[in-house]
């Protein structure tokens, strides 16, 4: 299913489910940039372990509307309008990437509903610098140190292309670890990869802009103590885009906390192990 629904507000938000759709709900909270199809590669194994997976444009990506000067805490309103509109009363948070944080909020500020966590090759609280020092200067700290939105913007196009065209042909071979490399190289993973890329970028650059706003400042909207339910911190040693310190650090932070490492595999790589891992939490 890919649908879209309409906040109080007026903004649309966008997503789409992948499956078996009677299956456990997972709210699935892409990376950035990204978009609710970032998981559809992964919904027949989804169906055979008895998931639904529900892919969720945050405001800027896809098919939902631009929010500027959204929050991390405050994007949890939206997944929550999402998960009520198919009935999941309760769900696992799944976050790549920059999703992690995401999936963590929805854990530290809606206990109720959230049955555990998978924060797979995450970024940590930006207030750490240890991990800060290691993100990209010209996709990261560009935008962050930008004095205004419109300038965060600019630097935001300029790493990476009005459309996502300097991450395309061969653009992102330095970020990929061998593993992350051979996915790449995979004909059906590639076809499912690019039929996903323009709904990265259908707001241009905005979405990603607003993710680095929000995340630059560190976890200040929502208190990763008060997590309640399971975590796995999921991470390749490999990524060369997160790196490793990242999870360890989640790991230190965050009660009920798992660490999960594999030696050799990368920031994109990793997802071949989510949906075991997801399956491995339900069981905790």
């Amino acid at each position: 299913m890919d649908a879209t629904i309409e906040l109080a507000d007026g903004r649309s938000v966008g997503f789409a489910t992948y499956g078996r759709p009677d299956g456990t709900a997972v709210l699935w909270c892409h990376g950035g940039p990204g978009s609710r199809m970032e998981p559809a590669h992964l919904g027949a194994e989804a169906a055979e372990a008895g998931l639904l997976l529900i892919g969720i444009d945050r405001p800027g990506y896809g098919m939902s509307t631009p929010c500027p000067g959204r929050t991390i805490a405050g994007w949890v309103p939206e997944a929550l309008a999402v998960a009520d509109e198919i009935g999941a009363a309760r769900f696992v948070a799944v976050g790549e990437s920059t999703g992690g944080a995401y999936a963590l909020a929805l854990a530290a500020l809606v206990p109720d509903r959230v049955l555990g966590v998978v924060a797979c090759c995450s970024m940590t609280d930006m207030r750490w610098e240890e991990a800060r020092r290691t993100m990209s200067r010209p996709h990261c700290h560009a935008v962050w140190d930008a004095p205004d939105r419109e300038s965060a913007l600019a630097a935001a196009i300029d790493a990476h292309g009005e459309d996502g065209s300097k991450l395309k042909g061969g653009g992102m071979s330095e970020a990929l670890a061998p593993s992350d490399a051979a996915l790449f190289r995979d004909p059906v993973w590639g076809r499912e990869a690019m039929a996903a890329f323009p709904a990265m970028f259908a707001h241009g650059l905005e979405g990603y802009t607003d993710d680095r706003l929000a995340d630059g400042e560190g976890w200040v909207t929502f208190d990763v103590t008060t997590i309640t339910c399971p975590v796995t911190v999921l991470h390749g040693e490999m990524d060369k885009i997160c790196n490793v310190v990242n999870a360890r650090h989640t790991a230190e932070i965050v009660p009920n906390a798992r660490l999960v490492l594999y030696n050799d595999l990368g920031h994109f790589s990793i997802a071949t192990k989510l949906i075991p891992t997801i399956s491995n939490l339900l069981t905790r």
